[in-house]
């Protein structure tokens, strides 16, 4: 049975994934593989749930809108749940979409959303959010979900990141410099990363996040970014430096 082409073939399951075990699909995932996709009885299908690994399975149709997937054979052991935390103030619809997206696509392990002064939504469809992140999984070949946490006020964000956890603040304000260098000498270890609303952050959130032990304060450059923009930029800033860019040191 060949391992057929992630982007399309490739499905998040909430079950668990034991050899030769079938799983039934939702409606909507069996509808997709057998006419959308028009996959037939005993076609390949990678799946994965975030905690089992991921699996090459056959389709097992039981109607024009039923299916289950056999479980034939492992084909990657799970990997860890990246350790970067990505803090960020919610945006409308859309963009808030793009930007959980991206940042799961980028390698962020938690999500976590922070309300400040000029955030633009107080409330969350954390349900919706963990959809996007599915998504960016399912097409990127991406085999640990990150953790989805409920909105925090920022100073309760603040004072649940971990001591030794080395928080990267991107500042609108801070005057222009290289933010290759600043995360270039900093000490190596688990990250957090905290972008900011469209309206910038207040000065005495600013103060209260500087406040804070083993944070850095970085710039993004001599243009105001838009949030999602921003995300994208320090996150890849931070894996290319800090995170897990860099090829391992044999």
């Amino acid at each position: 049975m060949p391992t057929p082409d992630l982007p399309r073939y490739r499905l998040h399951l909430d079950a668990a994934l034991i050899q030769d075990v079938a799983v039934p699909l939702e409606r909507e995932q069996a509808n997709y593989l057998l006419n959308v996709l028009r996959l037939k009885d005993g076609d390949a299908v990678l799946v994965f749930n975030g905690r089992d690994g991921e699996w090459v399975a056959a389709l097992v149709p039981s109607g024009r809108k039923q299916a289950s997937l056999k479980l034939v054979r492992l084909a990657r052991e799970q990997t860890p749940r990246p350790d970067l935390h990505y803090l960020f103030a919610p945006l409308k619809h859309a963009r808030l979409d793009y930007m959980a997206q991206k940042a799961v696509e980028m390698g962020a392990g938690v999500l976590q959303p922070v309300l400040t002064r000029h955030t633009q939504v107080s409330r969350l469809n954390l349900d919706r959010l963990q959809a996007n992140a599915v998504e960016a999984a399912e097409q990127c070949g991406i085999l640990s979900l990150p953790e989805i946490r409920p909105e925090l006020s920022l100073e309760v964000a603040l004072s649940a990141l971990e001591p030794e956890r080395l928080l990267v603040f991107c500042d609108e304000d801070m005057e222009q410099s290289s933010p290759v260098a600043a995360l270039a000498a900093a000490k190596p270890g688990p990250l957090a990363l905290l972008i900011g609303p469209e309206g910038g952050f207040d000065e005495a959130e600013r103060k209260r996040v500087l406040a804070r032990p083993n944070t850095l304060r970085i710039s993004l450059g001599p243009r105001i970014l838009r949030a999602d923009t921003a995300a994208v930029a320090a996150l890849a800033l931070v894996q290319a430096t800090l995170g897990d860019w860099p090829l391992p040191k044999s």
